[in-house]
């Protein structure tokens, strides 16, 4: 199943692709916001969406595809990290506490480029196999 967390129920990536091509509901990021527990304004910083795109985006409904890929993005890492630590609450308690196979930084701050969210996915990985992070 593709994107729960951002109100996404498919099992077809064809049709998540379809998704993200019209832009994601705003919507996504608000219902993604409020199951990882950070403001709106924080999430859309970590999938660089200026304050004002936004304001913009609210307006016109759905985000472009490059920003829907980026919402995408940090909804398939958190998900990801519900089923290693067992619970939402861990998940989220994880998310926002600095991290030092991450330099210090949370998972969140690290995802909000690619290369910084593979990272994330690996340590997540490596906690799920019993590695220390």
């Amino acid at each position: 199943m593709y994107g729960q967390s951002i109100g996404i129920k498919t099992k077809s990536l064809d049709s998540l692709i379809v998704h993200l091509k019209r832009g994601l509901p705003v919507s996504s990021l608000t219902k993604l916001s409020h199951q990882m527990g950070v403001s709106e304004n924080k999430l859309a910083s970590t999938v660089n969406v200026a304050q004002r795109t936004l304001t913009r985006r609210k307006k016109e409904g759905r985000f472009k595809t490059d920003e829907s890929e980026r919402v995408l993005r940090i909804a398939r890492i958190f998900e990801r990290s519900i089923e290693i630590m067992g619970s939402l609450e861990l998940a989220q308690q994880w998310f926002r506490s600095p991290a030092k196979g991450l330099g210090g930084k949370t998972p969140l701050d690290y995802s909000d480029t690619e290369p910084g969210a593979r990272e994330v996915e690996a340590m997540l990985h490596r906690i799920e196999h019993g590695v220390f992070s």
